[in-house]
């Protein structure tokens, strides 16, 4: 048995869950916003008004079948984390380090600005916001995976160096400093 895949999801007020068996299409909507997700045919997937909890249930026979215990367990992390998503929302926050770097906003396109010749211009994925404060980033969104791939794409425009620190760094990301070479005796 999954240990995670057993645990029901608990579902706060002002949440919605509506789960079509046939589909197999599950439709969280909150406050921030709305997400869907396909499960797997592997996993039962049922929605309870009165305990207001999703439960992911598997047969048993078919457990220890291949990686059917690990998307067991998956579905039911994606279906927590689509709850936690639509109520609180996931944010991510991005620090450019470097004299004349930085970001601004263009429409739905983020212009970096990051020490090379030309700008390099990024599209904002749907669903995601973008808010520039200074040389900082704040990405936030109720998709957990899209916020981070976008914070994630952005970072590796321009990773952060070990000699001068300069680069995108998430701001609770610690750099590890190197010496760098000593000339003289």
């Amino acid at each position: 048995m999954s240990r995670i895949g057993r645990k029901p999801v608990t579902v706060p007020a002002g949440v919605k869950v509506q789960v079509n068996a046939s589909t197999r299409v599950i439709d969280v909507q909150g406050p921030k916003g709305k997400l869907s997700f396909t499960h797997r045919p592997e996993v039962k997937v049922t929605y309870s008004d009165a305990d207001k909890a999703i439960v992911c249930d598997m047969d048993p026979a078919i457990v220890d079948l291949g990686t059917n215990r690990a998307t067991w367990g998956t579905t039911r992390s994606v279906l927590s984390g689509m709850v936690e998503g639509v109520n609180k929302g996931y944010e991510s926050k991005l620090e450019i380090v470097g004299v004349g770097w930085g970001a601004r906003l263009q429409g739905k396109k983020l212009v970096l600005a990051l020490g090379f010749a030309n700008q390099i211009e990024l599209a904002v994925p749907a669903g995601v916001n973008v808010n520039i404060n200074g040389t900082i980033v704040e990405i936030s969104g109720p998709d957990k995976q899209a916020v981070g791939a976008f914070a994630s794409q952005i970072r590796s425009q321009r990773k952060p160096e070990p000699y001068n620190g300069k680069g995108v760094k998430y701001v609770d990301e610690v750099i590890q400093r190197k010496q760098g070479k000593a000339f003289g005796s």
